[in-house]
């Protein structure tokens, strides 16, 4: 046995040893073999570029300030890829990791983020560089009759693009969770009790919308502010605290705010096409009917030339 003794009694011929006590001193680590310095031949398969290279969802506490200028510190799920050069091996994937830690006090914003990739791009040795930032963000939110209050959370991402050319590109994916009651079965509901005299409940269900925006050059959008435009929008949003005169509300705000998921995007566009911070969008959205068995899905986007298409499939990822 190598590893183990043996029924014999023979001992293993390797001993698993780990001592805690050792220390790993400059002329270790200069001992230690680093694969980034393999041989050309090396590397297996083709030698060919790859577009992105890194890490996804390594977790640390990150602090973002609100509009009001308050600070927050939330869990946050990071991805950060490179590009990597056909003639090398790989990269040091621990260097994107420790460039967050080395900056973990500061507070996350547009500017800290574009900091960040040129971080990469020196470290890694790259032309090209990603970061994306998930995390869930809290708005207290008031309810429409009681004047109880609780907090809404919201699922944010924020995008980071830095190309060989030298351009920056910031992104914020936002997620808004809604209640859709459908026109069609409104109406029907009203002529079963006006033609027969039968009570009938229109279907609705919760829905999400998931905006992606990019960002004006020089200008700044808050979360806040993407939470408002949807709002604006679709009325209809889902309740944090609820009291009877809250749910009897909801149940007259959805009444006033029938929409189809088609009705949804075009609210959405005329909203944050008229923000002039927001240079291009995409809009998703999705209702989860509760009528059919599957769900009813809409995607807007923009129309800017060479910016955002309509090819988004992830609906799944809309379940709410």
């Amino acid at each position: 046995m190598y590893l183990h003794a043996s029924a014999s009694g023979r001992p293993a011929r390797i001993a698993r040893v780990y001592d805690p006590g050792f220390r790993a001193t400059e002329a270790y680590r200069a001992t230690l073999p680093d694969m980034m310095e393999a041989a050309h031949d090396a590397i297996q398969g083709s030698h060919v570029p790859i577009q992105q290279v890194g890490v996804s969802n390594f977790r640390l506490p990150l602090k973002f300030r609100t509009k009001r200028g308050e600070r927050l510190t939330l869990e946050a799920s990071v991805t950060g890829t490179v590009s990597l050069e056909a003639e090398l091996k790989g990269i040091n994937m621990s260097r994107i990791v420790r460039s967050f830690y080395e900056r973990r006090g500061e507070v996350f914003t547009g500017e800290w983020m574009g900091r960040m990739l040129k971080s990469y791009l020196r470290r890694v040795g790259t032309k090209d560089a990603r970061l994306q930032v998930n995390f869930s963000y809290p708005m207290l939110q008031r309810s429409l009759r009681s004047g109880l209050e609780g907090y809404q959370y919201y699922e944010v991402s924020f995008e980071g693009v830095m190309t060989r050319s030298g351009a920056y590109r910031r992104f914020i994916h936002f997620d808004f969770v809604y209640s859709s009651a459908c026109p069609c079965s409104a109406e029907l509901a009203e002529h079963a009790r006006d033609r027969r005299g039968v009570y009938a409940i229109p279907h609705s269900q919760r829905s999400k919308a998931r905006i992606t925006l990019e960002e004006t050059e020089g200008r700044k959008i808050w979360i806040e502010d993407v939470q408002a435009h949807c709002l604006a929008a679709l009325k209809t949003e889902t309740q944090v605290m609820v009291k009877r005169e809250d749910e009897q509300a909801f149940a007259e705000l959805n009444g006033a705010n029938i929409k189809f998921v088609e009705d949804a995007a075009r609210l959405l566009y005329r909203e944050f096409d008229g923000d002039k911070r927001i240079r291009d969008f995409r809009i998703a959205c999705s209702h989860l009917e509760s009528l059919h068995s599957h769900d009813a899905v809409s995607v807007i986007c923009k129309g800017v030339k060479g910016g955002f298409t309509a090819d988004f499939y992830d609906f799944r990822s809309l379940v709410c």
